[in-house]
């Protein structure tokens, strides 16, 4: 069967190899040569996500029967609408299903109108007009989001990134004047706890969940400094967390398993990777938000356990047909190499040396994001470098085998060595006890 995957990121790269390993003919479009695409895949298209004309042009030049797309922004521009006009079989969500990401006011009004569980107060301005009174009902305990995409880096939190009430209005307004993230803003109130990560597949109709995953958003060690798409993440053998009780994971898909009926009822069929960001309060697991596509890096942890033909399952999505995958019982942990400076001022455009012969040697695997392959060198770019992952009998064993595998990467990078630290996850356990009360 010929596969395209749609977008050159590690997420995309761990895809396109559990495709390939079972037994797809990939063929690739992204903006940036990814390396570890282009060695396994028939053909390789340098081409903007975005264009969606030069894009669905390639896939019926390459007579591909399957799309797998893995950003949102090609979701939210109608890839996925425009390839299954051609009678390619695509695992996305059409534009309006997409919108359960692509627009955070739909996601929190559809959650409100189908009384689905973890709802959390909100509301959405495309004026000035009631920001301040709502800030101040909310007590100034408060997250200020853009209503659209902005890659993971639009979030504001007061307390964190903002000090004060004229700080969070004022951010509100830069918001809505510039038009960023869809010129609307999102106002929330703000959750305590830990935050996690459930994915599923979904057919259109039933929801099939993954292991939970916790990324860790910021950019600097201990949860410091700016947000970032992400800069790691881990999971267990258990499929909870290590803080994470078995009902508050059970709570969590039965949010999605809510969530895609109540799609199917507007009228928004949704066949894809549904992707729950939950905030686990003393009240159980809230939504945060909901994504049209795997997280990244939480798809390394996922898929690095996935234990079926991600093909057939690819393709039964595809078809709105049920497939129930199975996942090996191990834990996995996974860190970012990111160019020095990432978060505030990247440094781009630097050589970077991959042996990945030490990396596999030490148990772990390397899968290639926003860099760039010039005359078989590695360039970074100004985001996200690598992702290196590796799978043990518990967490704190696959810890140590990325760590080992992480003296084979060289270059201006930089790298969050905390993440599933035990230390560092000892204080996530007693957090959550201290939050619940227990």
């Amino acid at each position: 069967m010929k596969v395209l995957v749609v977008g050159g990121g590690a997420r995309e790269h761990i895809i396109a190899k559990k495709l390939y390993e079972s037994g797809g003919e990939i063929y690739a479009v992204a903006k940036n040569t990814n390396p570890g695409m282009i060695r396994i895949s028939s053909d390789f298209g340098r081409l903007n996500e975005t264009d969606i004309e030069s894009v669905v042009s390639y896939a019926v030049k390459k007579d591909v029967d399957l799309a797998f797309i893995g950003p949102e922004a090609p979701l939210e521009a109608g890839l996925a609408d425009a390839l299954r006009e051609k009678d390619i079989g695509v695992v996305g969500p059409n534009k309006k299903a997409a919108e359960i990401e692509t627009s955070k006011a739909y996601m929190r009004r559809l959650m409100e109108e189908h009384d689905v569980k973890g709802r959390v107060r909100s509301r959405h301005f495309s004026s000035a007009e009631g920001i301040r009174e709502y800030i101040d009902e909310l007590l100034g305990n408060v997250v200020i989001k853009p209503v659209g995409l902005t890659g993971g880096k639009g979030v504001k939190v007061m307390g964190d990134q903002l000090s004060s009430l004229e700080e969070a209005v004022e951010y509100s307004l830069d918001i809505i004047n510039t038009a960023y993230g869809g010129g609307e803003v999102v106002i929330e109130e703000k959750m305590v706890g830990e935050e996690f990560t459930v994915q599923a597949f979904c057919d259109g109709k039933n929801v099939y969940a993954m292991p939970a995953v916790q990324d860790h958003k910021r950019a600097f060690e201990n949860d410091k400094g700016p947000n970032t798409g992400g800069m790691g993440s881990y999971s267990d053998s258990n499929f909870l967390l290590p803080f994470l009780h078995e009902k508050d994971y059970e709570d969590a898909i039965d949010i999605l398993k809510h969530i895609t009926p109540a799609l199917y009822k507007d009228g928004r069929e949704y066949r894809g990777i549904m992707y729950g960001q939950f905030m686990l309060t003393a009240e159980g697991p809230k939504v945060i938000e909901i994504n049209a596509r795997f997280g990244d890096p939480e798809v390394m942890n996922v898929l690095t356990v996935f234990d079926d033909d991600f093909l057939e399952l690819s393709a039964a999505i595809a078809d709105g047909k049920g497939f129930r995958p199975s996942f090996r019982k191990q834990a996995t942990v996974c860190k970012y190499v990111v160019p020095e400076g990432y978060g505030i001022k990247p440094e781009a455009n630097m050589p970077v040396e991959v042996d990945e012969g030490h990396i596999k040697k030490s148990g772990a695997n390397v899968y290639y994001a926003s860099v760039n392959e010039v005359d078989d060198r590695i360039f970074t770019t100004s985001s996200r470098a690598m992702g290196v992952v590796s799978s043990g009998e518990n967490i704190f064993e696959a810890e140590r085998k990325v760590e080992k595998a992480l003296f084979g990467i060289h270059g201006k990078i930089f790298i969050r060595h905390d993440i599933a630290k035990m230390e560092s996850i000892e204080r996530k356990i007693q957090r959550m006890r201290d939050i619940r009360g227990e």
